[in-house]
């Protein structure tokens, strides 16, 4: 049942993942990507992880070590939840990438692949984000700078 659950986690943010990279303008695709709802499914296969090792994950959370970390995952309950976890991150923040990236008029081409690299490693992948984000920020002020100044209430 671990192993089903561990699956299922990331097949449930695929379909999200494969409407951003493969039909970025599609309007479907931006209404989806504004949901925070998105991550819902995964959230309760964490649930359905994490409740046989909450102990442990409460003993991890309580007082963090690193050996208490390795204990949890450890259990292949404990090692699924941390990964369902890590999905619905990653795909929180794919989503605001994405939107970022409509926002600031990135081309999808650049941001396909910077979203496939985000579900494989999206610690590096936002890195490189936040890069192009602030390179083209600049570019934009440097357009229309009305753009980026404070508007009056």
């Amino acid at each position: 049942m671990t192993e089903t659950l561990f699956d299922l986690s990331f097949l449930l943010a695929v379909p999200v993942w494969l409407l951003m990279i493969f039909a970025p303008t599609w309007r479907v695709t931006s209404r989806i990507a504004r949901s925070p709802l998105t991550v819902v499914p995964i959230l309760v296969v964490y649930l359905a992880l994490v409740l046989p090792v909450l102990p442990e994950l409460w003993t991890l959370v309580s007082e963090p070590t690193l050996t208490k970390l390795q204990d949890l995952v450890e259990i292949a309950d404990g090692a699924g939840a941390v990964w369902a976890q890590i999905i619905a991150w990653d795909l929180l923040v794919g989503q605001w990438m994405f939107l970022e990236a409509r926002r600031l008029g990135i081309h999808p081409l650049v941001m396909g692949p910077l979203l496939v690299f985000t579900i494989l490693l999206s610690p590096f992948a936002l890195l490189v984000f936040l890069v192009l984000r602030a390179v083209q920020s600049v570019r934009i002020a440097r357009r229309d700078p009305q753009q980026f100044e404070p508007r009056e209430s």
